[in-house]
């Protein structure tokens, strides 16, 4: 259960509450709920339905999934649910999942104007969504999911290459009737969302195997060979895997190897959101289609109380001077500007905590706070920026970023260090043209003849970043 608040424009998450109640589990032969299985869904529903209570929710929505659809007691079961809940329960279509998914997913990731392949593991069905921008473009639900997959394939949790292999190709039979659908669409981004998928990315994170969440065939190859270490799920003991996802965890992993083979996937991104986000987006329809990560850029800055006149003076010097070295710093991606920009809009909001290392503030918030749009990536390159907007630089914030990121993170840092020292006297008159020029390891800053020996508080500030920069093997100079 995920509960939200509007706020500003944008969708505010203020509790999100979780229990494994594996439903699907309990669904016998003869297509009735086990009394073990209806007992933990019931009181799982009483404790949420308390919350709600006490929190007094304005609006509920709550849907059932794949084991309602194929539950044959469903409707008596789900009397018994509402009851527990306070609440009507709908149960949802398959199709209508996967289009609540895809809406999740859109608004938890940045905008992106290509064809996306959207695929959720759920624990009795899979989700499969290509789409081009918010828009669902065919949509599919397989009956296939890693609770049943675990208990048709690795009966009692026993773990062994032979269960793997059966579980590989049964996924693969199912998936392959689909497979003209969704596969090798030009320019597509694949995105991975809900349990299965989050789980095998952290494991494979803290494994050393990907340097972000990205996931690979050949990344899930290792995976694999790493769970075949293990005899039974009892014992499954992986780095990041919470032990009540390691009991349905194989037969999901067997799906989502078999998803990226048959599918020709490449790389696969993952997304928070996915249905409870999507249902709450559907719910709210208010909100506008635009960019998620301008929505809680501009939600943190309301938030925070940020002088936004202050804000945009620092924005538009720190814009001016990206223009003109972008070229030869290779920060001519639209990312590199939106970053910038971000952090020059927000780089004052941990004023509100304290003034003496207002920049460390901002980070932590920065970096840990719920940003709805951002992957975890470009919010600590964010949290990275903001850090080092003054004062020494803090190069060790930069293992934090994938390798490939690290340079043009830094030199934006600069051109931010920049431009909140040319406007520390918050006055509201124009700067001067200044213009910039830059090398691998060096920039120079040219002013109106004149204007620093009239400015004598910019010129001991540009002398103090000039040996800032020199503890960091950077040449500034300024004439």
């Amino acid at each position: 259960m995920i509960v939200g608040e509007l706020r500003h424009g944008q969708l505010a998450i203020i509790d999100r509450l979780k229990e494994t109640v594996r439903l699907s589990e309990g669904l016998r032969k003869n297509g009735h709920l086990s009394g073990a299985a209806r007992k933990r869904a019931l009181q799982c529903l009483s404790r949420f339905g308390e919350r709600l209570r006490d929190m007094r929710a304005s609006t509920v929505r709550a849907a059932g999934t794949s084991a309602l659809r194929r539950a044959s007691d469903s409707q008596a079961f789900r009397k018994d649910a509402e009851e527990a809940l306070g609440h009507p329960i709908e149960v949802i279509s398959g199709i209508e999942e996967a289009r609540l998914i895809y809406s999740g997913v859109t608004h938890s990731l940045p905008p992106y104007e290509g064809i996306r392949l959207v695929m959720d593991i759920g624990g009795g069905s899979t989700e499969l969504i290509l789409g081009q921008g918010a828009r669902p473009k065919a949509l599919e639900s397989l009956h296939l999911g890693c609770v049943g997959m675990t208990e048709k394939f690795f009966r009692r949790g026993r773990i062994s290459k032979r269960n793997f292999d059966q579980a590989r190709l049964a996924a693969r039979l199912e998936i392959t009737p689909v497979q003209a659908f969704f596969k090798n669409a030009s320019e597509l981004e694949a995105i991975g969302t809900s349990g299965t998928i989050l789980a095998t990315a952290a494991v494979a994170r803290e494994l050393g195997l990907v340097e972000v969440n990205d996931l690979t065939p050949a990344v899930l190859e290792k995976v694999i060979e790493r769970c075949l270490g293990f005899d039974n799920t009892s014992r499954l003991d992986l780095p990041g895997l919470q032990q009540a996802r390691a009991q349905v965890w194989p037969g999901g992993l067997a799906i989502l190897v078999e998803l990226l083979s048959v599918l020709g996937v490449e790389r696969l991104r993952t997304s928070d959101g996915a249905l409870r986000e999507g249902l709450l987006y559907d719910h709210l329809g208010r909100l506008k289609d635009e960019d998620a990560r301008a929505r809680s850029v501009r939600a943190m800055a309301m938030r925070f109380s940020i002088d936004t006149a202050q804000a945009a003076r620092v924005a538009g010097t720190a814009g001016m001077l990206l223009m003109q070295c972008a070229h030869v710093w290779r920060l001519e991606s639209d990312l590199a500007g939106r970053l910038l920009e971000w952090a020059a809009t927000l780089h004052e909001i941990g004023l509100d905590i304290s003034h003496d290392g207002f920049q460390r503030h901002g980070a932590y918030i920065a970096e840990n706070a719920d940003m709805p749009g951002f992957p975890h990536a470009e919010q600590r390159a964010l949290a990275y920026l903001i850090a080092n907007q003054r004062k020494e630089l803090n190069l060790r914030l930069g293992r934090g970023l994938p390798a490939s990121w690290r340079d043009q993170v830094f030199r934006l840092a600069l051109l931010l260090r920049l431009a909140v020292l040319l406007h520390r006297s918050r006055s509201t008159a124009e700067l001067p043209p200044v213009g910039l020029t830059v090398g691998k390891k060096d920039m120079k800053l040219v002013f109106p003849k004149g204007w620093l020996r009239e400015n004598p508080l910019t010129l001991a500030d540009l002398r103090r970043e000039r040996t800032n920069l020199r503890e960091a093997a950077f040449k500034l100079r300024f004439v």
